[in-house]
C-alpha cells in the first residue's frame, strides 16, 4: 500500500477513536479560557472589594499562616486588580476565597462541588492524578500525529492547490471530505500550535531543556531555594514583603509560600513587567524572622529558551495578548469537535454509498 493509502486508514480510525476524547478536552479548553470571568459572574461576592494596603496584608498573612486549614495549606495568591480578594490553594485541590478587609472566608471550591475546578482536572490530569496527566500526554502526542498525517493527506499536487481548499456542497461524502481537508488545511497553524503547547506544558521539563539547548540558554537554571528550619520566632510579615518588593522593584508579588516544617524561608513569587504568567515565574526567598532576603531570581533575565517555555501556558491558556488572543484560543478549542464529526460524517455517507 502507498503511504498516503496507510496515513488515510491510521488518520480515520485514529480520529474516530482517540479524536472523540481530544474534541472533549478541547471542549473544556474553550469553556476555561473564559474561567476567570465565569467565576466572577457565578459569584459576584469576589468582586468589588477595594485593595488592602502592605499593612493589611500583612496581618491576613498572620491570621492566614495561624489558621488551622482541613488540608495543608500550599500557597496564597494576593488580591489584585482581576481577583481583589486573598485565593489560598490547599490540598486536594481546595481552594478558599477570603475579604481582604477582614479575612472572612467568601467561598470554598473543590473539585467536588465546582464545575469550573472539575473540568479543569478534566482538562489537565483527566480526573486522574498524575496517571491521568500521563494518558492525555499520550492523547496529546497521538493528536499531533492525526495533524500531521491529515496535512501529508491534504497535500496538494503542483497546480492543484485551488482544488485542494475548494468546499463542496454535494454530494455528501464530497461535502463532509472537503469541508474537513479545507478547514484542517487552513487552520493548521493554530491547530498545531494548541496542540504543541499542550503536550509541551506535560512535558514540560524535557520541553523546557530542549528550548534551552536550541537556543543556546547560557544561563543556568535558577538554583533550587534555599531552606531554613522553622523557629518559635514571630514572623516578621510587613517587613518581609517589603523586602521582597525591594529586591525586585518593578515586578508585582503575586503569590506566597509559607513557612512549613520542611522549609521555613518564605518564598513570594513576582510577576516582571514583561511577564507573560499570571502569576510570574520570577522568586524572591526571603528569612521570614529577619527579613533578609536570601536569593532572588529574575525570569526576565534568563535566557531566550527559558523566555520562550515561561510562555506556553499563557499562550495556550488565552492569558497572554487580551481578549482577541482568548477568543482565538477558544475558537481553536471548537475545532476537533468540528472535525471529528464531518469525519464521522464522510465516512457514514460513503460507506452507505458503497453498500447502495
Amino acid at each position: 500500500m502507498r503511504l498516503r493509502d496507510v496515513l488515510r486508514k491510521l488518520h480515520l480510525w485514529m480520529g474516530l477513536s482517540i479524536g472523540v476524547m481530544f474534541a472533549v478536552l478541547a471542549l473544556s479548553g474553550t469553556l476555561l479560557a473564559f474561567q476567570s470571568d465565569l467565576l466572577k459572574w457565578q459569584h459576584p461576592q469576589l468582586t468589588g472589594h477595594t485593595l488592602p494596603t502592605p499593612a493589611q496584608n500583612a496581618a491576613m498573612l498572620q491570621h492566614i499562616y495561624q489558621t488551622p486549614w482541613p488540608t495543608p495549606l500550599r500557597s496564597a495568591d494576593l488580591p489584585d486588580a482581576e481577583l481583589p480578594v486573598w485565593q489560598l490553594f490547599l490540598g486536594g485541590d481546595t481552594r478558599v476565597y477570603l475579604d481582604p478587609a477582614d479575612g472572612h472566608p467568601l467561598l470554598v471550591r473543590t473539585p467536588q462541588t465546582d464545575w469550573l475546578l472539575w473540568l479543569r482536572l478534566l482538562h489537565t490530569h483527566l480526573l486522574g492524578g498524575k496517571v491521568g496527566e500521563q494518558v492525555l500526554g499520550v492523547i496529546g502526542v497521538i493528536e499531533l500525529l492525526l495533524l500531521i498525517s491529515g496535512a501529508i493527506i491534504w497535500w496538494p499536487r503542483r497546480g492543484q492547490w485551488r482544488n485542494a481548499v475548494r468546499m463542496h456542497a454535494q454530494p455528501p461524502a464530497r461535502r463532509w471530505r472537503s469541508w474537513h481537508q479545507s478547514l484542517g488545511a487552513a487552520l493548521f497553524p493554530l491547530l498545531l500550535l494548541s496542540t504543541v503547547t499542550g503536550v509541551a506544558l506535560i512535558y514540560k521539563e524535557p520541553a523546557r531543556a530542549a528550548l534551552r539547548i536550541l537556543f543556546a540558554d547560557r544561563q543556568a537554571e535558577p538554583p533550587k531555594p534555599p531552606s531554613m528550619a522553622l523557629q518559635q520566632a514571630p514572623i516578621r510579615w510587613l517587613e518581609a514583603m517589603a523586602a521582597a518588593q525591594a529586591a525586585l522593584p518593578q515586578a508585582e508579588l503575586s503569590r506566597v509560600s509559607m513557612p512549613d516544617a520542611k522549609n521555613a524561608s518564605l518564598m513570594v513569587r513576582a510577576r516582571g513587567p514583561s511577564e507573560w504568567n499570571v502569576v510570574g515565574r520570577s522568586l524572591i526567598v526571603v528569612d521570614p524572622y529577619t527579613a533578609k532576603v536570601m536569593a532572588v531570581y529574575d525570569a526576565e533575565k534568563q535566557g531566550s529558551g527559558g523566555l520562550v517555555s515561561d510562555g506556553i501556558y499563557p499562550l495556550h491558556a488565552g492569558v497572554v495578548g487580551g481578549n482577541a488572543w482568548r477568543l482565538v484560543i477558544a475558537f481553536v478549542g471548537l475545532l476537533p469537535a468540528f472535525f471529528v464529526t464531518t469525519g464521522f460524517l464522510f465516512w457514514w455517507a460513503r460507506t452507505r454509498r458503497k453498500k447502495a
